[in-house]
């Protein structure tokens, strides 16, 4: 019992400080990405004796500046609810990560481990319940600032974040009926399938429709540009303007820790998980661990390193998902607040619901 307890918490422990990592590691990236698009230097002030570190200092001077800072209450608002709703913003990021395979299952000592901490039957519902808790931070914040203002920017921000829920949900269906589970781990097994022999049966090949659906409107929940109107304040007043000092850094935290479990969620149901293409362990080719290349060639490897190899590919797919959201944002203007609900319900959800409509055809057709 102490053995699984001890592997449970091992694997959050990984996963928790993995994800508060990427976020931090992000908050410089961004800087010096956006510095590198529009031709400019970045972060390059802040120095620890003459140190600059490329910029990484002045991402620890924010991080001191937030915790320092004053934690500031508007007069007349909500004590409880304003002290809340940082944390029903952020909380959830981290609990949707827990059915999220980051790698295959291995055997240490004779124990199967499965490199996943919640395997759940019902792992997709999960994933998307626990999500949909980010709009009560965001709406709460808001309502408990007493400030008008505020509570526009909430309800905004809150009618957004529900209308490409949705598109989230019904983007999912379709490889959940070809996957035939709802379970994030089944979902990354399935994918070291080949059609044909030689075509990765990856989420992205099978479901083109679904990953294009999914991408803008994940981006769309998480408020990252195109998208970003309920933090858009230099044009629109939004839920957030009445915080300051670490419940504001939650926020900010928050929203670049969505960023990781964005880009783990799309890597798991479009992009094969850990998967490597023509990579297997030795229970899947009966004892020949290593690449087995459709042409016939076969290049062995020992077991180890193909654990090592999955785990690192679900990573890297990971990072360069996080580099395309951060490209994204750099690049495209912001939608008005019309254009951005118009494409959620009278564009994408006509062809979400045409692409479930299709697929679950072709399953029935197939099966």
């Amino acid at each position: 019992m102490w053995l699984d307890l001890g592997l449970i918490v091992g694997k959050i422990a990984v996963v928790f400080i993995g994800i508060i990592a990427g976020a931090f590691v992000l908050t410089w990236a961004e800087r010096k990405q956006s510095a590198l698009m529009s031709d400019r230097i970045g972060a390059n002030r802040a120095a620890i004796l003459g140190i600059k570190l490329m910029g990484i200092v002045n991402s620890v001077a924010d991080a001191l500046k937030m915790i320092f800072k004053e934690d500031f209450l508007p007069p007349k608002g909500l004590r409880f609810l304003h002290a809340a709703a940082p944390v029903f913003a952020m909380f959830p990021v981290f609990m949707t990560f827990a059915v999220l395979p980051f790698g295959p299952t291995i055997t240490v000592g004779g124990k199967v481990i499965p490199l996943q901490i919640l395997q759940l039957d019902v792992g997709m519902l999960y994933l998307l319940a626990f999500g949909s808790i980010a709009v009560y931070g965001v709406l709460l914040a808001g309502w408990a600032s007493n400030n008008k203002y505020t509570l526009i920017g909430g309800m905004r921000a809150t009618a957004q974040m529900i209308s490409y829920e949705l598109i989230l949900g019904l983007s999912l269906i379709g490889p959940i009926l070809v996957y035939g589970s709802l379970d994030p781990g089944v979902m990354a097994t399935a994918q070291n399938g080949y059609l044909w022999g030689w075509i990765p049966k990856w989420g992205i090949i099978v479901q083109p429709i679904a990953f294009l659906l999914f991408l803008p409107a994940a981006m769309a929940e998480t408020k990252r540009c195109p998208f970003d109107l309920p933090e858009g304040e230099s044009e629109i007043i939004g839920f957030a303007t009445e915080y300051s000092g670490m419940r504001w850094g939650m926020f900010f935290l928050g929203e670049f820790a969505e960023i990781v479990v964005l880009a783990a969620v799309l890597a798991t149901v479009f992009l094969g998980s850990y998967q490597v293409p023509f990579l297997f362990d030795a229970g899947e080719k009966l004892g020949m661990a290593g690449f087995h290349f459709p042409w016939g060639a076969y290049l062995p490897i020992a077991e180890w390193a193909v654990v090592a190899l999955r785990i690192l590919s679900f990573g890297v797919k990971v990072l360069i998902l996080m580099w395309l959201q951060m490209q994204i944002r750099w690049t495209y203007p912001r939608f008005r607040y019309d254009q951005l609900m118009r494409v959620s319900w009278r564009e994408m959800m006509p062809i979400a619901l045409a692409n479930i409509a299709v697929t679950a055809l072709i399953v029935m057709l197939v099966a």
